[in-house]
């Protein structure tokens, strides 16, 4: 008799789940109860990336294109334009949308839900969150897309269970998240992680993107890196140039060159092209130690297109060199486990976690 007035409760509580779950399965039949989608979108400077997301990170839908700069709308026209296809043509009702996570190249102002002076796009200001909502109907948040992806690792990633965690991005820019003592960094306007606008050299050779000199991301950044291998191939022997696979994948001229000539060419043995790649890991091992030295993350992920294309040309030489610049502990380094999907993963953590 104890036995039976023991585990009565338990079997009362079983018959209310299943006639609930039965319920619920009516419910869903008859349309009343939605799927809980979310979209997410990754703005590079070159590419645009959307994606429709279930609460668990399972990226059911994607799509990229490059980005439209044709004007400071065409951008969050071209996000609506591309999350209607995506949901009409993998049959998600934009009525099951939660919400929309952006994360996006900065500088940005957070709370308005803008890009001001984008480095990698020529507008003053581009807004992102209010035209998405109100054309879609959803809420949307915006975020920096290496502090995004900080977010996105912590959630889903290789940060799962830390408290002190970075991302850095190498990618057509530089960019960095951080988490510090489970906290994400923001600032007062969402820009409390561009480290690519670090001071890497005060002789400033030379110009970011953003106008100003010396940079980190002058030197290492995808799209600046063709700079730096103009500028150092001046200061060797002529002969040694003339005679270089680099000079010869790019056709012989100089203002051909591309990241992605230079990587190839180190790949293939040629000695100016592995030198240049050394001289750009040490670059980047400062950056490296800026990182560690201001965060004391005890893990750094790294991502972005120049990494995840090079990946043991760009690591190698930063774990070999910032052990000269670090006054911490040196963290784990190592690439994300989340790809190029980073970028994405960040959208929708940030949606899950300021919208959600």
């Amino acid at each position: 008799m104890k036995t039976q007035i023991t585990r009565a409760p338990q079997i009362i509580r079983t018959v209310r789940m299943r006639m609930f779950a039965r319920r619920l399965r009516v419910l869903w039949v008859k349309g009343l109860v939605r799927d809980e989608h979310w979209i997410g979108v990754d703005l590079g400077g070159t590419w645009v990336r959307v994606a429709v997301s279930d609460r668990s990170g399972h990226l059911m839908a994607k799509i990229s294109e490059r980005v439209d700069k044709s004007s400071a709308k065409a951008i969050s026209d071209q996000m609506i334009r591309l999350t209607r296809f995506l949901c009409s043509k993998h049959g998600f009702g934009i009525k099951s949308l939660n919400g929309a996570g952006i994360a996006a190249t900065g500088p940005l102002v957070q709370e308005k839900g803008v890009l001001i002076h984008p480095t990698a796009m020529p507008f003053d200001c581009v807004p992102i969150t209010k035209p998405i909502s109100e054309e879609l109907g959803i809420p949307s948040c915006l975020i920096n897309d290496a502090a995004g992806a900080a977010l996105g690792e912590k959630m889903f990633g290789a940060a799962k269970g830390l408290d002190n965690y970075a991302y850095i991005t190498i990618s057509t820019g530089i960019g960095c998240g951080a988490i510090v003592n489970g906290t994400l960094l923001l600032g007062k306007d969402g820009n409390a992680h561009e480290v690519g606008h670090i001071v890497i050299d005060y002789e400033g050779r030379l110009k970011c993107g953003c106008g100003k000199r010396g940079h980190w991301e002058a030197y290492c950044s995808g799209s600046n890196i063709p700079n730096f291998i103009r500028m150092r191939l001046k200061d060797m022997p002529t002969r040694l140039v003339r005679e270089s696979l680099l000079l010869k994948m790019a056709g012989g001229d100089l203002s051909r060159l591309s990241a992605i000539d230079l990587f190839a060419a180190a790949g293939k043995a040629d000695n100016i092209s592995a030198r240049l790649v050394e001289e750009i890991g040490v670059l980047n091992s400062i950056g490296f130690a800026n990182v560690i030295n201001a965060y004391d993350p005890s893990l750094i992920t790294v991502g972005g297109t120049v990494t995840l294309k090079n990946r043991a040309m760009i690591l190698n030489p930063i774990k070999k060199h910032v052990k000269d610049y670090i006054i911490n502990r040196i963290s784990k380094i190592k690439v994300t486990p989340l790809g190029d999907n980073v970028g994405l993963y960040g959208a929708i953590a940030a949606a899950l976690t300021y919208i959600s």
